[in-house]
C-alpha cells in the first residue's frame, strides 16, 4: 500500500500537543486497514525518521488512529515542522 494511502491525515488537537512536548509523539488519522507494521514503514518512508513504537486505537465513530512515537534522535516537534502543523 502507498505511504499516502496509509496515513491520511496528523491530528492537531490539544492532547496530540502535550504528546508532542512530552512523550516524542504525533497522532494520526489512518486507513481503517493499515495494520502497524504498515504505519511505522509508512511514517519512516514519507519523513526519513525512526519510529520508536506504533499504537492504534479505533473510535466509536469508526476512525482509525496511530499514536506514534519516534526515536529519541528525531524530535516530534521538527516532524510537525516539516508538516506545517507548528
Amino acid at each position: 500500500m502507498d505511504p499516502y494511502t496509509i496515513i491520511r491525515h496528523p491530528l492537531s488537537t490539544e492532547k496530540s500537543i502535550r504528546l508532542m512536548e512530552s512523550e516524542n509523539q504525533l497522532i494520526f488519522v489512518i486507513h481503517k486497514s493499515a495494520t502497524k507494521k504498515d504505519v511505522k514503514e509508512a511514517i519512516e518512508k514519507m519523513f526519513n525518521v525512526k519510529v520508536k513504537s506504533v499504537n492504534t486505537l479505533t473510535t466509536s465513530l469508526g476512525e482509525k488512529r496511530a499514536y506514534v512515537k519516534f526515536s529519541p534522535q528525531n524530535p516530534a516537534i521538527d516532524i510537525a515542522t516539516q508538516m506545517g502543523m507548528m
